[in-house]
């Protein structure tokens, strides 16, 4: 019944309906977000919500409808190979509505906005569960999802040169630390999206960035376990590909553009000495 239920609501546009509370409505919405079927999550659960958060049925609830997706950030953290994966990278999405809402019609108190970021780069950094697409359930996703998060936190006028060093180290963190497998669902991509959504800003200096980046590509140099480098690297050497593509060709390019092409290219060919003698 809870997928005829509102099946029939996206049908009809993703109105609200009115046989019921909008909080039984969000309640019921809420616990779809964990479900380990594809359909009821993203194809019905998440696109509901994220409708009525950008019409502003929310507006006025804002407020605890975030803090609810925060808390779901913490539902099963530090488990692997669960359905409980779907709860959190999915309150991430919302999460990321939220803070969007508020970027374009200032809705929520600067302090309350620095604590979702808090709660959104502890959750990401602490997650375990980093697969990508699950067979027979869809997209877990977290690592891309949280740098569509983190996107979204970069654009707030609440953030200024400390909070955005800020979200490049925890990018940085993500994308150097050690994970099972490689991140080969796209990650590397929407991670270097989000970064330049924070270099876009023009807050924070080249004398910033520069180490990132040697940090960064120091990750693509580390010795890797039994004697094969590449599950150690890969992320790594994935990410400043990407970056230099997002950089070279990707409009609304930052202003230190041209200097920071110049590490990212310095970096692939340290990176990539047997393919460029």
């Amino acid at each position: 019944m809870t997928r005829a239920y509102w099946s029939q609501v996206k049908a009809s546009g993703l109105a609200v309906p009115g046989d019921r509370p909008l909080a039984d409505l969000t309640t019921e919405l809420t616990t779809m977000l964990g479900s380990p079927d594809p359909q009821m999550r993203d194809g019905l659960a998440y696109p509901t919500l994220a409708t009525w958060v950008d019409r502003g049925v929310y507006d006025e609830l804002l407020v605890g409808l975030g803090d609810g997706m925060a808390a779901g950030l913490t539902v099963g953290l530090g488990e692997r190979g669960t359905d409980s994966v779907f709860r959190r990278t999915f309150s991430v999405l919302v999460l990321a509505e939220c803070i969007d809402r508020t970027n374009q019609e200032d809705l929520v108190p600067s302090a309350k906005l620095m604590e979702w970021g808090d709660r959104v780069a502890t959750w990401y950094l602490r997650e375990k569960d980093v697969r990508g697409f699950v067979p027979d359930k869809g997209w877990a996703h977290a690592i891309a999802h949280g740098a569509d998060a983190i996107g979204v936190l970069a654009r707030s006028p609440h953030l200024g040169r400390n909070e955005l060093t800020v979200l490049l180290d925890v990018i940085a963190d993500r994308v150097l630390a050690e994970v099972d497998e490689p991140f080969v669902h796209g990650e590397p991509d929407r991670m270097v999206l989000a970064t330049m959504t924070v270099l876009r800003r023009n807050v924070v200096p080249f004398s910033v960035v520069e180490p990132w980046v040697a940090r960064i590509a120091g990750g693509a140099h580390r010795a890797g376990r039994d004697g094969n480098p590449y599950p150690s690297t890969f992320n790594a050497e994935a990410f400043l590909r990407s970056f230099y593509l997002q950089l070279a060709l990707a409009p609304g390019a930052p202003d230190m553009r041209s200097d920071l092409l110049l590490e990212v290219v310095a970096a692939l060919k340290a990176t990539n000495p047997t393919y460029l003698t």
